[in-house]
This record gives C-alpha cells, structure tokens and sequence, in this order.
C-alpha cells in the first residue's frame, strides 16, 4: 500500500478518534498499526485497514511523514534514526522518531500535550519561579532521558511569558509546546526547519534580539561555547544537557573542551552560571511516578567550586548537602524527604541514592525517632545485587 500526506493524516485523525488516552502510535513491520494506551499497546480499526504493515509500507508511511525534508532523509541515512514533529491540523501535534532496525524501518508518534504544562500543574519547586526571573545568565536543567526536562522548561518559557515584555526565541529538536504570545513574545524555530544547526542557530539569535533564548540540547563543544558566550553578554540562556546530577553537569560542560581552555572555561562558567536543576522520576508508593530533584545555585562557594575543581571534602555534593539555607539540596536529600511523606520506599530511595550509606543512616533515626524498627536488610540486599543503576531507565517521558 502507497501512502502520502493525506493517507497519512486520515490514518492518524482515525486514531486519535479511537482514544482520546493515545500516548503513542507504533509502526513497524510485522504489526499492524499499534497505539499505546494508558500503557499498553493494541491494535487500532482503521477505514480501508492495511492490515499487517510489510517492510515497504512501513518505509512509505515513514517516507510520507518525512516528505521532500531532504535533511531528515540523510540523517536516517548516515546515523540510522532522525526527529522532526509532525502535526494533524485542529487534532495533535507529534514527536516523529524513525530509526533502522532488522533491515526495515519503524516509526514512534509520541502525542505531544494539548497545553504548555504550568509550574502549578507539574508541582515544580519555588527554584524554577525563582529562575524566571534572572536577568541573564545560564539555567540547565538536566537528566536522562525520560525525566521531564521539557516539561519542565515548557513550564518555566511560560512563567517567563505570563510575567515579563520581552523577546523569548526557543531553539528546538522538535518544537514539542507551541507558546502562544503572552506578556512576551516567543518566537520558536525548529533544527532542519527554521535553521541547521543549534550552533549556527545560536549565531543568528544575537541578530533577533531575544532576551531570554531557550535551547533544547546542548550536544557539542561548538554550541557549548556560544551558549556562554550569550550567557556572559545579557542574554539569559535556558537548556538541557544528559546528565545524572549537577556535579556532573560541570564535568561535562568541561570535558567537551580541551585541557588548554579549560581555565578560560571555568571563568567563563562561574560567571555565568546561575542554576543547575537536574531530575529523576521515581516510582509513586501508590501510583504513577514522583519527581526528585537536585538543586544547584550560583554562591560564592558554587563558584569557588567551578574555579578551582573539586578536591578532598570540597564537594559538589557536599557543598549542596549545606546549602540548605540558600535553596540547595542533594538527591539524597529530597529521597529522604520523599521517603519521609510516604511517596517512595525505603527500597527506591536507597537505590536511587549517590550515598546509600548516608541516606540509610538517615532513613534509621527517622525510624527510630518514630519508634520503628531499623533493619540493615535492605541495605545488604542491594549490596548483594551489585546494581548501582539509579530507578530513573525506562520510566517515560
């Protein structure tokens, strides 16, 4: 069966009249038309049904939502996969990915939300309201990939939006939350699109005028320097990067450079650096997912950290371990706190932890305090399993 853009949008306008709980719709060979819902995937009726999808229909339904875009044809060519967002007119709007595998390709349709999620509706912490607003600088919000970093900035455009007059322009891979001009003006352009290159994206934007410039992934050395240096110049820069905590973070923005640069860097970093919020979603006792977060923030002893690299007891972690007072907190901390309203386990706490041992240590007084009994069982459970990786794999968006 031959598609093209309009069997397509018939196809996808079938789909989202099945369920209005659709998250994804799958196409591979093999099956025939799948759609997730509420977490399981089925099999979805469809007007003149192509039935069980072979590999040459899967390729021309991947190559009627791709078109003539001659840049997402090289880079499933060259790298195997390639993104782009794809929209049903009045319906959705979708997040494409379509990669190589087995010989045939296959096609994931993430259902991108309706709305620009809210601070208010994701429950997010008083730092992100804080973050809205800086002047200028750089704010990271990081983690793996599943952990709501988009959400989360989504969320934080619009307190910009509803708030301040000023020039938003967002930089993105796909476009994933259309903003509707506010108080602001936001203006959002999508890589192969509207621009080549996040790098060459980012020289253009000092000609637009933007005073608040979102960029969806910093992915190189490139991109990294010119973030800093809109960073250092009045602009205020908003992005993510993959990566596990906030030390980590400054390990990687320092490694994607060479060991000449990295004193230049280093300044360049603790200069403009204002906050670095990294994330995890942890399993709910009753259901769903919780987020977890960690909460870096430029301070004197933040930015004597960045200059001088860690050494001894002078920690990352440590020091946000005691920064309490000025809105700092570790993972472990937040665990524990989680732990202590009842929304995780004592299991899931210790295995998400970068210290178990402390947090452990922890979780025991506040047993004892409550009279409970401590036990080091689940402790030595996990020691035995020698699995360190945290809970955040495969729990979605």
């Amino acid at each position: 069966m031959d598609f093209d853009r309009q069997s397509v949008d018939a196809i996808m306008r079938q789909v989202l009249q099945h369920d209005e709980d659709v998250s994804d719709v799958l196409i591979t060979a093999g099956r025939p038309l799948q759609a997730e819902v509420n977490g399981a995937l089925q099999s979805v009726p469809l007007n003149q049904d192509p039935g069980v999808f072979g590999p040459a229909e899967t390729k021309a339904f991947a190559v009627a939502l791709m078109g003539g875009n001659r840049r997402w044809h090289r880079q499933l060519m060259s790298s195997g996969a390639c993104d782009f967002s794809y929209s049903v007119a009045g319906k959705a709007r979708f997040r494409v990915n379509i990669f190589k595998q087995r010989g045939t390709l296959a096609v994931i349709m993430r259902k991108l939300p309706a709305s620009v999620p809210t601070m208010e509706s994701f429950g997010l912490p008083q730092v992100f309201a804080d973050m809205a607003t800086e002047q200028s600088g750089l704010v990271l919000v990081t983690g793996s990939t599943g952990t709501g970093k988009s959400n989360s900035l989504a969320a934080l455009v619009d307190r910009i939006n509803d708030t301040r007059a000023v020039h938003i322009l967002t930089l993105e891979d796909p476009v994933e939350f259309a903003h509707r001009h506010k108080k602001a003006t936001v203006n959002q352009r999508e890589l192969g699109v509207d621009f080549d290159t996040f790098a060459n994206g980012l020289r253009a934007a000092f000609r637009q005028s933007p005073k608040v410039i979102l960029v969806g992934e910093i992915r190189d050395r490139e991109t990294m320097d010119i973030v800093l240096q809109a960073a250092g110049t009045g602009h205020l820069v908003l992005s993510t990067l993959h990566t596990t905590d906030a030390g980590s973070t400054i390990n990687r923005i320092l490694g994607l450079f060479d060991s000449s640069e990295e004193r230049i860097v280093r300044m360049k970093l603790a200069e403009s650096l204002r906050c670095i919020v990294s994330q995890r979603l942890l399993p709910d006792v009753e259901h769903g997912r919780v987020a977890a977060f960690e909460i870096l923030r430029s301070t004197m002893r933040i930015r004597e950290l960045i200059l001088n690299g860690e050494s001894g007891e002078k920690t990352f972690y440590n020091v946000l371990a005691e920064s309490g007072p000025h809105g700092m907190q570790t993972f472990d901390q937040h665990f524990f706190q989680l732990y202590k309203q009842g929304r995780i386990t004592e299991e899931t706490a210790l295995l998400s932890a970068s210290d178990r041992a402390l947090l452990k240590r922890m979780i025991d007084e506040l047993k004892s305090a409550r009279g409970e009994s401590v036990s080091d069982l689940v402790l030595e459970g996990l020691e035995e399993s020698g699995n360190d990786d945290d809970l955040t794999g495969g729990l979605g968006r």
